[in-house]
């Protein structure tokens, strides 16, 4: 049976977060993880009366395409889409939406 010596091992631990930086790095996860991320915070960027009545599906090319089920709050969403593209920009980043699709 072969033991492996103390030198094959890094020396200094690597923290968990940076640890999982490095992993999505390394499978440029990145952009997939910030998206998920995204749409599993959506109630908290837009507060529950209005998360309770959209549904985010899916972000492609930059958008994000949010289903409305009731016609008054896609109509406050439309006249208020900068302001909530404005809020994902703080949270997330300019990189992950540019733009807001309400269907």
């Amino acid at each position: 049976m072969q033991r492996f010596s103390s030198s094959s091992r890094k020396k200094d631990a690597t923290p968990l977060e940076e640890a999982f930086k490095e992993l999505l790095q390394t499978y440029r996860l990145e952009d997939k993880f910030q998206e998920k991320a995204l749409i599993q915070m959506w109630p908290d960027l837009v507060g529950h009366t209005i998360a309770s009545r959209t549904n985010p599906l899916y972000i492609k090319d930059k958008k994000l395409f949010v289903k409305v089920s009731s016609g008054p709050i896609k109509k406050e969403l439309q006249m208020s889409k900068q302001k909530v593209l404005d809020l994902i920009e703080a949270k997330f980043g300019a990189d992950l939406v540019q733009d807001l699709a309400f269907f």
